[in-house]
């Protein structure tokens, strides 16, 4: 290896000099447990599944990955080596290749040791070094802010995890062993990384099946955040064990001799839960620790799927079952491949107790998960196949999710988020028409199973059907609903939508959707607002010769701008006033020859004087979508006299020409004003606001109703007021209207229902 530069060592390492190096590596040669924890022997005896070239690939790993952290020590004073090891011995009871375990070993080397990727693949091999180099952070110096950088990190992690899994089990297993030995570590610090145990890596393991390492993660980050919390519950857990002890030992009797009886072998195995998830039930039932009446349960294992449902019956048979408790994860496993029968029952003694029935191989997806895909490959498990193959095809699918939330969404901040809302444990289950069955987060609806099936379905989808019965988008789906979505070749998603969406995958497809037709818009405003300035110059927009050209990049490198179309979009987001990026141009224009044009510049006058729809004014016909909005102040409709309001990277907003806000805006900014018009045939109607005193009684509301629906309009919001109701009664009407002569046709049809005394149009 040639000479490392030095790198700055993370700060849960000490970096000792030279010289204390040797002594420090004495000392701790002198402590039996530390020399054994640092030593390859620690991790010998749990690689007896790998061969024995396999088993020299590792050794040599750990050399390497000794010397590169020689000199490093933990938090807790131990060799820093003796952390790789512990996470390639989590990783080798996965019974993971020796790849993922020499990979598992060299962790660290790259990020804190100067060790490049070049070197590693030399030395290893291509896909250790890529596994390396997806568990290695960014630099970072690249990042602005901690969030940035962490976010970063974890978009990187995500995307290596999903096109090798295995990155993210040596990652978890890093993490399981940096919370266990976390108590040198200073308390802010315990704090943060206990919280992102919790919101990440936990949910994660979750995700991917593995629910030993989810738990234990859970009860680790418990015990750090809420250490008073979590000693109170666990000397609580440990006297009601003593009471309930007689209880467990009891049914455990009366399960063991129901199933003699039925000639059924099984395995009968008491489980307790997590202090972590009775703290949870507490919290978000508001019970005291005496009402958690679930702490002690049962798990029964039996030989084969149809012995599952024998068990259930036997079980049955003995106690009574609590209606509505009884769940069957093997018909529909949860997302992340579990499999199991659930039934909560009633013991003599009147206490509930929940049974969890599986197989040998349910029991190995249940407790590895994606994981147990290398446990029964290995020949470790017996009769689990199937169930891993479905714990991969479903692990699989998540992940294929990743990579397209990440097409959509590049900015580190919000692909996490994204992720971290598709990292719900809670599931329901819904069926297409055609019986196929898809898991959605809870709360999801029907525009997360749209988008679900496909974007393209998503992206124009209208309306759906729950259970054959029309329902509104937003409504939450149950499982067993029988969902279908209705679609229009025009229809495109609406931001409203973002909302109530609940799936990472939908909301990054409606934002990637948005941000595209936003940016096709506003490059097209801004190309017509720049022609529309320069004919005030009394000039037109360059072309694309090869001597305008030249102009544009002259152009762009004033603009800062690296295309023509940045350039537009910019000016029609307002980050770039027209009238300024004009004048340079007209500038430059000059200095290339170009004189003004007498009969251009007097159509440009024309157009900043409003005189007359000059040709460049930006016409306004309703399908403009982000790029120019309709004030709600004042509600412009067609035939009000308009202006364009330009805000600092925001969408043009038209206000009506008298709006008091909009002369406000004037006053304050006359710069950023623009000609606007109605076009001839707008594409679809307007809201604007009407206001009516009506008398009390009955029917009024239906009279009014009545009224505008014979005008050939709509309401489409009521507004009453909180005022206790009295003779009279005002209501504020949003009402959807062509144009001024629809609008006055519409107030006149009210003036002649009797219930109405007095119609205005509301103005700011």
């Amino acid at each position: 290896m040639g000479e490392r530069s030095p790198n700055p060592v993370r700060d849960a390492k000490i970096a000792l000099k030279p010289a204390a190096v040797v002594g420090a590596r004495a000392s701790s040669s002198s402590t039996v447990a530390g020399a054994a924890a640092a030593s390859f022997a620690a991790l010998t005896h749990k690689l007896d599944y790998l061969d024995a070239a396999d088993i020299r690939k590792v050794r040599e790993a750990y050399r390497f990955a000794d010397e590169a952290h020689l000199g490093q020590f933990r938090a807790s004073g131990e060799p820093y080596i003796t952390h790789p090891i512990a996470v390639a011995g989590l990783c080798a009871e996965w019974k993971l290749d020796a790849q993922a375990i020499m990979a598992a070993l060299m962790h660290d080397a790259m990020e804190d040791c100067g060790v490049t990727k070049i070197e590693l693949i030399e030395r290893f091999g291509a896909p250790t070094a890529d596994l390396v180099d997806g568990l290695t952070k960014l630099d970072k110096l690249q990042f602005s802010t901690r969030e940035e950088s962490q976010a970063e990190s974890f978009r990187k992690m995500l995307l290596a995890m999903a096109r090798d899994v295995r990155v993210i089990l040596i990652k978890l297993a890093d993490r399981v062993h940096n919370m266990r030995t976390m108590d040198a570590m200073a308390p802010a610090k315990r704090t943060r990384i206990a919280g992102e145990t919790l919101d990440i890596y936990a949910p994660i393991a979750h995700r991917l099946g593995l629910n030993q390492t989810y738990r234990e993660l859970q009860e680790l980050s418990f015990q750090h955040l809420r250490p008073w919390r979590h000693a109170a519950l666990s000397k609580a857990v440990q006297k009601a064990r003593g009471y309930r002890r007689d209880i467990v030992d009891r049914i455990q009797r009366d399960v063991e001799k129901s199933f003699v009886t039925a000639k059924l072998a099984v395995q009968v195995h008491g489980r307790e839960k997590t202090l972590f998830s009775i703290y949870k039930k507490m919290r978000e039932k508001h019970l005291t620790f005496a009402q958690v009446n679930d702490i002690f349960g049962f798990r029964i294992v039996v030989g084969t799927l149809d012995e599952c449902y024998r068990a259930l019956g036997v079980l049955h048979q003995l106690y009574k079952p609590l209606p509505g408790r009884f769940k069957d994860y093997i018909a529909i496993p949860k997302a992340n491949g579990y499999q199991s029968l659930h039934t909560t029952l009633v013991s003599p003694l009147g206490t509930a107790v929940e049974f969890q029935i599986r197989t040998d191989g349910m029991h190995g997806v249940a407790e590895k998960g994606i994981a147990a895909h290398w446990l029964y490959k290995t020949g470790t498990g017996s009769g689990g196949p199937v169930h891993v193959q479905e714990a991969q095809r479903l692990g699989a699918m998540w992940l294929q999710s990743l990579i397209d939330i990440q097409d959509e969404t590049h900015d580190a901040s919000e692909f996490l988020e994204h992720v971290k809302i598709d990292l719900f444990p809670d599931a329901v289950y819904v069926f297409t028409p055609r019986s196929k069955i898809l898991a959605l987060p809870r709360g999801a609806t029907p525009v997360d199973f749209a988008y679900a099936i496909h974007s393209d379905v998503g992206d124009h989808c209208v309306a759906a059907k729950v259970n054959n019965e029309p329902v509104a988008l937003r409504t939450e789906l149950r499982s067993g609903d029988v969902v279908e979505v209705i679609s229009a070749p025009n229809a495109r998603p609406n931001p409203a939508w973002l909302n109530f969406v609940r799936t990472g995958r939908a909301r990054s497809k409606i934002r990637h959707y948005l941000k595209n037709m936003e940016q096709e818009e506003s490059q097209d405003l801004g190309e017509k607002m720049l022609a529309q300035a320069l004919r005030a110059e009394g000039l037109q927009l360059p072309g694309d010769s090869a001597e305008d050209a030249a102009l544009w990049q002259q152009l762009m490198r004033w603009s800062g701008n690296r295309t023509r179309d940045e350039l537009f979009t910019d000016i029609g987001l307002g980050r770039k006033i027209a009238t300024i990026v004009a004048k340079k141009l007209a500038r430059l224009l000059a200095d290339h020859g170009a004189k003004p044009d007498a009969l251009t510049l007097t159509m440009g006058r024309y157009a900043s004087d409003d005189a007359t729809p000059a040709q460049g004014m930006v016409m306004i016909d309703g399908s403009e979508g982000a790029s120019v909005q309709l004030a709600t102040c004042c509600r412009p409709i067609p035939g009000d006299a308009i202006v364009g309001y330009l805000g600092r990277g925001e969408a043009v907003t038209v206000h009506t020409a008298e709006c008091s806000v909009g002369k406000r805006l004037f006053e304050r900014d006359p710069e950023r004003w623009m000609g606007v018009e109605w076009a001839e045939q707008p594409t679809r109607a307007f809201e604007t606001s009407v206001a009516l005193l009506v008398r009390n009684g009955k029917g009024v509301l239906a009279q009014v109703a009545a009224a505008v629906s014979e005008a050939e309009a709509d309401i489409t919001h009521i507004d009453m007021g909180n005022e206790p109701a009295a003779e009279t009664t005002e209501l504020q009407l949003l009402v959807s209207v062509r144009d001024r002569l629809h609008l006055a046709e519409v107030m006149r049809t009210l003036k002649r229902s009797q219930a109405v005394l007095r119609v205005s149009r509301v103005k700011p």
